[in-house]
């Protein structure tokens, strides 16, 4: 039996003009968007502000995580060797000076899309280096040289989603994925460059306990990630192959996992039931402090 959403849980978005330029932009160069793809509660409010995170690699995935909505699929489609240069022109078109890129996953390339994703930071970066990025990695099956080829490229931010707590983490996940895999793939990226700025997040309401959370945030820690995003899940459809929504967390418990990221040391912790890895609202206070590193 599905639990009924609360009403503090229900977004009404009022599409606008910019929201609908961008909408029509995003079609007319091909590019795909996580926003879309995912079906993110925050799509209106973030694109109306010139915010939007860019999928590479194509719009179907080779993992079949039970919480995701974007499309599953063996084998992806060719990879698009203009690509990197439409996100350019896109981020340009924009203005944007922080923008987000993440990939689906894709086991049947030979590098897994390492090489391409990096293509696509540096055409970014070649505008100066005035545009932030910050990226959201596949785990590369813990692949380190996979991993050196996206450091190597230049993102200010590399983000790689533990998603769950430990113990849902099989049910939940690709069974090529795995908890301690993506708290690996997050600690070796501070172990071949310790400058660089790290982040992942964690759904809640799928039957976690409050101490696991407070685990897997230490575990977080202890990996030296920087910045961590805490929002609730909700499920994409309902069939059987999606994780059933357990809980609908209420806004205090999201301030109080926020306070205990704060003084577990986390540089920035971004909590509340809409919040997303790519949300704008940890962005304005992660850019200050990149800026000013």
């Amino acid at each position: 039996m599905s639990l009924e959403k609360p009403e503090w849980l229900v977004i009404r978005p009022a599409s606008t003009e910019k929201y609908s330029k961008i909408k029509q932009r995003v079609k007319e160069l091909g590019i795909h968007t996580v926003c879309v793809e995912a079906h993110c509660p925050n799509i209106t409010e973030c694109w109306s502000s010139g915010t939007a995170t860019f999928m590479v690699l194509g719009d179907a995935c080779t993992r079949g995580c039970r919480f995701c909505a974007v499309a599953k699929a063996s084998k992806g489609i060719a990879v698009d060797n203009e690509e990197p240069k439409k996100l350019a022109k896109a981020v340009e078109e924009w203005g944007l000076d922080y923008v987000v890129i993440t990939s689906v996953c894709r086991d049947d390339l030979p590098d897994q899309g390492a090489s391409h994703f990096a293509d696509c930071i540096r055409e970014i970066k070649k505008g100066g280096g005035k545009t932030l990025v910050e990226v959201l990695i596949p785990d590369f099956t813990g692949n380190k040289e996979y991993l050196d080829a996206i450091i190597k490229a230049g993102p200010d931010v590399i983000g790689h989603n533990i998603e769950t707590v430990e113990r849902l983490s099989p049910s939940i996940r690709d069974r090529r994925a795995s908890y301690w895999q993506s708290i690996k793939v997050l600690k070796s990226v501070k172990e071949i460059d310790p400058s660089r700025y790290t982040k992942s997040a964690i759904m809640l309401g799928m039957g976690e306990t409050e101490e696991e959370v407070l685990s897997a945030m230490r575990d977080l820690r202890a990996a030296n990630v920087d910045f961590l995003a805490i929002g609730q899940y909700l499920r994409p459809a309902s069939t059987g192959f999606y994780a059933e929504v357990k809980e609908y967390i209420e806004p205090k418990k999201f301030e109080y996992f926020k306070d205990a990221g704060a003084k577990m040391g986390f540089k920035y912790v971004a909590a509340g039931p809409f919040v997303r890895s790519s949300y704008k609202a940890g962005e304005h206070f992660i850019k200050a402090i990149i800026s000013h590193k």
